[in-house]
């Protein structure tokens, strides 16, 4: 990657916090409502397999609600980034989605007796997963590699195919690490509120954390860059 192609500062720091938004997310959706994800996609295509298979704890449902919501909110992405032709215009719309509906799912846990089974839980998966799908539609957009904000298997892989010890040169390394443990900071941090608080209170971060950074990324991102 030459110095004309390597992503700004506050772009990278913005797709940082939004991946620790991701583990956050993904923790409350995995522990609080059931095995499911709402952000890494690839994990529920797996456990839609082993519910059909007939595992215990694992509902199908739950898992297609997600994956729909998702592809409904990519979608959505899509079309915002055809009428958005400004990149750092792109990201500080789906970020204000994100963060509305992270928000909303917050105040629906915070209110709820029990998020685990019936509406609430089906309500919360379609909010988290529409507004990760918006964001997933923005962020493929920008064409930042190996900041995907919602999955890392590409991002291990090119870490430990490209590293010093397979023969290579260690290219972005940096935001490869960058990522991994934003997402793992995120997950730990997401698995901490939910045991030891509540998921509300894990949402509400999270949402915070999208409002926070999406004012940073107002602020900090010139439009003369090429995220403009």
């Amino acid at each position: 990657m030459t110095e004309s192609d390597r992503p700004s500062q506050p772009l990278v720091v913005s797709l940082a916090a939004l991946t620790v938004v991701s583990g956050i997310v993904d923790a409350v959706s995995y522990l609080g409502l059931g095995h499911v994800f709402t952000a890494n996609m690839t994990g529920n295509v797996v456990l839609v397999g082993f519910g059909i298979a007939g595992a215990p704890g694992f509902s199908v449902t739950a898992s297609l609600c997600a994956l729909g919501c998702f592809v409904g909110g990519a979608m959505a992405g899509g079309r915002i980034a055809q009428r958005v032709p400004r990149h750092r215009s792109l990201m500080l719309a789906v970020m204000t989605v994100e963060a509305s509906l992270t928000a909303t799912a917050a105040v629906l846990a915070a209110t709820q007796a029990v998020i685990g089974s019936g509406w609430p839980r089906y309500t919360l998966i379609a909010l988290l997963a529409f507004g990760m799908g918006t964001r997933n539609s923005a962020v493929r957009w920008l064409g930042v590699r190996d900041m995907t904000t919602t999955v890392l298997t590409t991002t291990l892989t090119g870490f430990a195919s490209e590293s010093t010890l397979a023969g290579g040169r260690n290219p972005n390394a940096a935001l490869r690490a960058t990522s991994v443990l934003c997402m793992f900071g995120g997950a730990l941090v997401g698995a901490l509120l939910v045991q030891h608080l509540q998921p509300a209170w894990a949402l509400g971060i999270a949402a915070a954390l999208v409002v926070t950074t999406g004012a940073y990324f107002f602020r900090e991102v010139p439009l003369e860059l090429g995220t403009a």
